[in-house]
Order: structure tokens, then sequence, then C-alpha cells
């Protein structure tokens, strides 16, 4: 196996570069296997997980949710309030950054970012809570794409660019996922829904995240700075595959309720939004 990975790794140098040595030795980054393995058991417990509990009662796992959401409610609020503190008080340029520029905020982005790519696999737990509740119409393509590129995609930053301009993104899908998960943990509490008025524009925000990042990611083209222009490409076109998908949800749920009625899950209301990494209690 250590043969394997070595064989793959020069593989990756020879078809993007050297990696970044400053996450030598992290969890999980050293080598592909493990992510991608990690993957394949999430998209095998998807295909087979709906197929087991077809003749089993629903989980109600209320508890577990509550717990789940509020706490990553904290974790993407953290991830959140460190990226943005860190690179504004670093001086981190807001239309590009490289990723060698300033050594103590660099090492500060990485930290966090790790975080951010790690928190990729807690959120596999959305779908298996799924599962579990017999919600199998809620784990649709754009669910499943979403949750298996992240992890994949985000070990590939964290090894050659895990700072400078990839702190963007990351920082505005932290707060659009303390907006998710702290309106599905709330929600568990019934005395405090009436006031969680934040719900209808979840999806809203979520587009308004990709456009933003692509927006950003455009202008580190236009006035290039040393970060990676293969990245920067990439990271356009998977923009524009999540607002299509996002953009073509978002026209169907608001379509009117007679062509696309909502639907009621073990007495549990869905509503209409579709929130990739969070639960409906």
């Amino acid at each position: 196996m250590e043969t394997f990975n070595h064989k793959l790794n020069v593989y990756f140098e020879t078809w993007m570069g050297p990696r970044d040595q400053r996450v030598r030795g992290w969890l999980l980054l050293d080598n592909y296997p493990p992510t991608f393995a990690l993957t394949v058991m999430y998209l095998l417990i998807v295909w087979m997980g709906p197929k087991y509990m077809k003749h089993r009662q629903p989980y109600s796992c209320r508890g577990l949710l509550v717990l789940y959401n509020l706490g990553l409610t904290l974790l993407s609020f953290y991830m959140f309030y460190e990226l943005v503190t860190a690179v504004w008080y670093g001086g981190y340029n807001f239309y590009c950054q490289d990723t060698h520029s300033a050594q103590d905020v660099d090492n500060k982005i990485i930290n966090v970012l790790w975080w951010y790519y790690f928190s990729k696999l807690i959120e596999f737990m959305d779908t298996f809570f799924f599962i579990l509740r017999k919600n199998n119409h809620q784990i649709t393509f754009l669910h499943i794409y979403h949750h298996a590129s992240m992890l994949n995609i985000w070990w590939f930053v964290m090894n050659w660019v895990p700072c400078g301009h990839s702190y963007f993104g990351a920082s505005l899908n932290s707060f659009v996922h303390v907006v998710m998960y702290s309106y599905y943990g709330l929600s568990a509490i019934p005395a405090m829904r009436p006031y969680l008025w934040w719900k209808k524009y979840i999806t809203q925000f979520q587009l308004i995240q990709f456009f933003l990042t692509m927006s950003q990611t455009i202008f580190a083209v236009i006035w290039p700075c040393g970060f990676p222009d293969g990245w920067l490409y990439f990271q356009i076109g998977y923009m524009v595959t999540l607002i299509f998908l996002f953009s073509n949800f978002y026209m169907q749920s608001t379509l009117p309720v007679s062509i696309f009625p909502e639907p009621h899950v073990s007495g549990v209301h869905v509503p209409s939004v579709y929130v990739p990494t969070s639960m409906v209690l």
C-alpha cells in the first residue's frame, strides 16, 4: 500500500506540481486513498441504506439531531470568525492572495481550513440521518453530488493551495452553515419555531454565496497575484455546476403548490428549501 500511495502522490505532483509541505503529516492529508475510500463507503451507504430501512420503522433521532445541528452551528461559527479575523487583521488582499505571503496568517488559515475539510466528512451524517429517518426523497442527486465532491475537492485544496485565495469560499460557506444549522437546531424547540424567520431565505443565501465566490475568483483571474490559475478556473467551473443545480431546485420549489406539493414524511413537514448539509427535525 505504501508503494501505491507513493506512486499516486508522484502522479499527482507530476500533474499538479509540488504539494504544500506545511500540511505534511496532518490527519488524512498525506495520502488520497483514505479520503477516496471514505467517499466510496458513503456512496455505498447511500445505495444500501434505503434498502436496509425499507421494511423497518424510521428512527426519530431527535436528540441526536439537536446536538448534531447545534454542534455544527458552533463549528461553522468558529471557522467563519477565525477566517474573517485572520484575513482582516492579516492584511489579505480581497481581489487575489497567493499562498506564501504572511507566514503567521497563512498558518492560521491553514489550521482553520483543515477543520473545514474535516467538517465535510462530518457532514456525511446528514445523509445517514435521512436514511435512518426514511426521508429518502431528500437524498437527491444535488445532495449526493454536493457531499461527495466537497470532501474530495478539499483534500486537493489542502495539499496544494491550503491558504491564500482559498479562504473566501470557505468563509462564506461557513457563514451560510451557521444560518442553516442554527435554524434546524432551534426548530426542534417548539417555542422557538414562530421566531425562526430566516427559513425561507436559506436557498437564496446559498445561491448568493456561489455567485459571490465565483465573482471573487474571477477577480483573481483578472488581477493575478501568483495563486495558481488552474485552481481558479476549476473553482469557477464548480461554482457554475452548483449555481445550475441550486437554481433548478429553487425554481421548482417556488412553483405553485398544486404543481409541486410539499411532501410530508412520517408526520414531519418537509419545507421547500434545499439544505444539503442540515437536518429537518
